[in-house]
């Protein structure tokens, strides 16, 4: 049975179908989208079902249920995260409103020192001093920096505003953290054996822990899952490691060769020959989650000291000399039709 994968749809009906034991292979809307005549869903059924037959479709990976359920609930910490910092720019709003300049002397006002700040001025702290007290110790900008940024003018509105976004931002976190202990809960079941703290060994570079990172030991329980520790890669950090394995798995057989994996993830040249001439080597657009976490590793790679940075900065410069001198040409050839 095959189905195609457009929108959201299929995914029931392929539960269900996979539940009563039926081998059911979801195929590439892009793959089948040449049907002949009208186009109807009728057709459509029709010329999957005659594709199949034949054995012309290619069945689209499908990771185990495990993993389908951790890769949602890290989906749904991320449209989390992205609607609690939709809350931030309002309280920033409010604090500039009541020139509060809290935001030029703090990296980040949802960090230690600004919600400790935002905290006590809505508990209703008004003296700068003691408010400029409240710096953590990790903060750069000094006491006194601090204490001449906090000397406003406290409005009744501009404080209800600031309240209200702040609850509405912590609300969200709260729901953050529940996706934490589902995702706990999911990489514990994917444990081949009980995590031993013990055995995970020492990071093979210092990683500092990022913004919006989950609160449990991610290391750990990655390594309990694989088997390996994936941060020993550069560019490799906890949260990239998990993203990746919540969309890709932990099985890769399922590709023969890294060939076939960049192919996959719509990262190697596409190949139109005609002729012995090459018409297109672009890349296909794809919204592939995974190939986007792994570019981001790549721009991170190539900030590093490491023989993979040097070469990710001398591949850039590359094509930035390829660009710069195919614009010049196709310039030049514009000039010369006009003229």
């Amino acid at each position: 049975m095959a189905l195609e994968s457009t929108g959201v749809s299929w995914i029931p009906l392929y539960e269900i179908l996979t539940q009563r034991g039926f081998a059911v292979v979801v195929v590439n809307a892009r793959e089948v989208k040449q049907g002949p005549g009208r186009k109807t869903d009728v057709c459509d059924a029709q010329w999957l079902q005659r594709l199949h037959a034949y054995g012309l479709l290619r069945a689209s990976f499908q990771p185990k249920a495990e993993i389908v359920e951790l890769r949602a609930y890290l989906r749904q910490r991320e449209r989390l995260l992205e609607a609690a910092a939709a809350h931030i720019q309002p309280m920033q709003k409010a604090l500039t409103e009541m020139n509060l300049q809290l935001h030029h002397v703090v990296s980040d006002i949802t960090g230690a020192t600004g919600l400790r700040i935002i905290r006590a001025i809505l508990a209703g702290e008004r003296d700068p001093g003691v408010l400029a007290s409240l710096r953590d110790i990790r903060c750069h900008s000094s006491s006194e920096t601090i204490e001449k940024a906090l000397t406003g003018h406290y409005r009744a509105e501009h404080l209800f505003a600031l309240e209200q976004a702040l609850a509405l931002y912590d609300t969200y976190q709260h729901k953050v953290a529940a996706c934490d202990q589902r995702i706990e809960a999911v990489l514990k079941a994917l444990s081949p054996r009980k995590p031993d703290p013990g055995t995970v060994p020492a990071p093979r570079r210092r990683m500092s822990r990022q913004p919006n990172e989950p609160s449990f030991d991610l290391r750990g329980a990655l390594y309990a899952v694989l088997g390996q520790d994936l941060t020993r890669i550069h560019g490799l950090g906890p949260s990239l490691a998990l993203k990746l394995v919540a969309e890709c798995g932990t099985d890769l057989t399922a590709w023969p060769s890294r060939k076939h994996f960049t192919s996959w993830l719509c990262l190697a040249p596409g190949n139109k020959i005609s002729g012995g001439k090459v018409l297109s080597a672009r890349t296909r657009r794809s919204g592939s989650r995974a190939a986007a976490l792994l570019r981001l590793a790549a721009v991170t790679i190539g900030k590093t000291e490491t023989a993979l940075g040097a070469f990710y900065r001398r591949l850039s410069s590359a094509i930035e000399e390829y660009t710069w001198r195919f614009d010049g040409l196709r310039r030049r050839a514009s000039h010369r039709r006009r003229t």
